[in-house]
C-alpha cells in the first residue's frame, strides 16, 4: 500500500519558518511553532517551510512553491506539500496523528482518546532506555538480540509495557536479563492462517498481529493484500509462497520467521 505522505519529525529549534497570514488559524500554527522552537519570518525572508493561513492562498502558495519552499495551507489540502497532525507530547516521545487533510477533527478526536490512554510517565521510560543503551549493548551484544529482548520486554503485559512500566524498572529488567544464547539456532517458523471474510486488517486477531509486528521474515501467499503486510515491521525480509508449508484452511494465509 503506497503512502500517500512520509511522516517526518522536523527539528526546527532556531531555524526559520514563514507564517502568512493573521487571525485564529495563524495564531494557533504561531503557538506551535513557537513550542517547536521555530524562527518565524515573513514572505520576504528565507525559509525552507512555510504556513499560509489566508482566505485566498493560491497566488502566495503558487510564488513560495516557486521559490522551492515547502508549504502548508490551512484548510487547503489541494495545496499542501506537507500537513501538520494532531500531537500527543510525552516528551521524548511525540505520537503525531495526522489524516492528510481529510479531517482535522478525526485526528483530533484521536489524539484525545490516545491522550486518556498513555500515561505521563511515558517519557520518563523513553529516556531510561535512553540512558541504558551500553548495559543493553553489554547484556545483549548483537542488534537482533537487542531489538527482539526488548520487543519482548515491551509487549502487552511485559516487564517494560509502556503503558505500566515505571523509569525505575529498566534496570530492573537488566538486571534480571539473562543472554538468550540464540546464536547459531534456527528461527522458528510459525504458520500464521489469516481466515479472513475482507482484506481489511482489522480483522486480525490480537496474536496475528504480533506475530506479524515481531517477525524477522514474512512469507506470505500472492494474495494476501498489502494492507495486512503493512502490519509486519518496515524491516522485515517479505517473500512470496507459492505453496504453503503446512496444510490450512481455505484463506488468506501468512507465514512469520521469528528467532525466539
Amino acid at each position: 500500500m503506497t503512502l500517500h505522505s512520509l511522516p517526518v519529525f522536523l527539528r526546527l529549534a532556531g531555524r526559520p519558518v514563514m507564517l502568512i497570514g493573521e487571525g485564529d488559524s495563524a495564531d494557533a500554527k504561531r503557538r506551535l511553532l513557537d513550542r517547536a522552537g521555530a524562527t518565524i519570518v515573513g514572505e520576504g525572508e528565507e525559509a525552507a517551510l512555510a504556513i499560509v493561513a489566508l482566505d485566498d492562498p493560491d497566488s502566495t502558495v503558487a510564488r513560495l512553491k516557486a521559490r522551492g519552499v515547502l508549504v502548508n495551507a490551512v484548510d487547503r489540502p489541494d495545496l499542501c506539500d506537507f500537513t501538520l497532525p494532531a500531537i500527543v507530547d510525552r516528551s521524548p516521545v511525540i505520537i503525531a496523528i495526522g489524516t492528510g487533510g481529510a479531517s482535522a477533527g478525526l485526528a483530533a478526536a484521536l489524539r484525545q482518546r490516545l491522550e486518556a490512554i498513555l500515561p505521563a510517565s511515558l517519557g520518563d521510560l523513553a529516556q531510561a532506555l535512553h540512558a541504558a543503551r551500553a548495559s543493553l549493548r553489554k547484556h545483549f551484544p548483537k542488534a537482533d538480540e537487542r531489538r527482539r529482548a526488548l520487543g519482548r520486554a515491551l509487549s502487552d503485559g511485559g516487564p517494560l509495557d509502556p503503558l505500566h512500566a515505571s523509569a525505575a524498572q529498566v534496570e530492573t529488567w537488566l538486571a534480571a536479563s539473562v543472554q538468550p544464547g540464540i546464536e547459531g539456532q534456527a528461527p522458528k517458523l510459525e504458520a500464521v492462517g489469516l481466515i479472513l471474510s475482507s482484506a481489511d486488517p482489522d480483522d486480525l486477531t490480537l496474536r496475528q498481529a504480533r506475530l506479524l509486528a515481531q517477525a524477522d521474515r514474512v512469507v506470505h501467499t500472492a494474495d494476501v493484500p498489502p494492507a495486512i503486510l503493512d502490519r509486519a515491521r518496515a524491516d522485515a525480509m517479505r517473500s512470496v509462497s507459492v505453496a504453503p508449508p503446512v496444510d490450512l484452511a481455505e484463506g488468506l494465509t501468512v507465514f512469520v520467521e521469528m528467532a525466539l
